[in-house]
């Protein structure tokens, strides 16, 4: 899981793994760990899920933390546009130092649609891209199993 601070990556991990939602902020600080048993193609797999601290202005996201990952999820708040310039400085750092590895894009807080900033152009500009992407809420579950079941996917293929 990756992206800018408080985007929401610790929720959507805790309504994957856990079902639950909380309207408490926690702060991830390093690193934190869970582990889902999922289906995928048929056969069983275990994601191993990390949920990495939020980038911002002052430190970004160590490379070494994803090297080694089989993908990752990006995540960006739907309500705040600049969230979406740190997942593109994010993926262009992970290709440029670990590879192109598969991805997809969380566009988390799909809840909050009235208060969004960004336009359905920047969404059909992403897709044309090839990145792949949800739009999520952690609050409501609302595609939540499908962005991890797409990264779980493509990984596998």
């Amino acid at each position: 899981m990756l992206g800018a601070f408080s985007v929401g990556k610790t929720s959507l991990v805790s309504r994957f793994v856990h079902s639950l939602f909380s309207e408490k902020y926690h702060t991830t600080i390093g690193v934190k760990v869970d582990k889902k048993q999922v289906v995928v193609n048929g056969e069983d797999a275990a994601l191993m899920i990390w949920d990495i601290y939020g980038e911002d202005d002052i430190q970004e996201v160590r490379m070494n933390y994803v090297r080694g990952a089989a993908g990752y999820l990006l995540v960006a708040d739907g309500t705040r546009s600049d969230t979406l310039d740190v997942a593109r400085q994010i993926r262009n750092r992970v290709v440029r130092d670990i590879g192109d590895i598969p991805f997809v894009l969380l566009i988390n807080k799909s809840d909050l649609t009235e208060e969004w900033e960004f336009s359905d152009e920047t969404l059909e500009a992403l897709k044309a891209e090839g990145w792949l992407t949800v739009l999520t809420s952690a609050k409501t579950g609302e595609g939540v199993e499908k962005g991890f079941s797409l990264l779980a996917d493509a990984i596998i293929e």
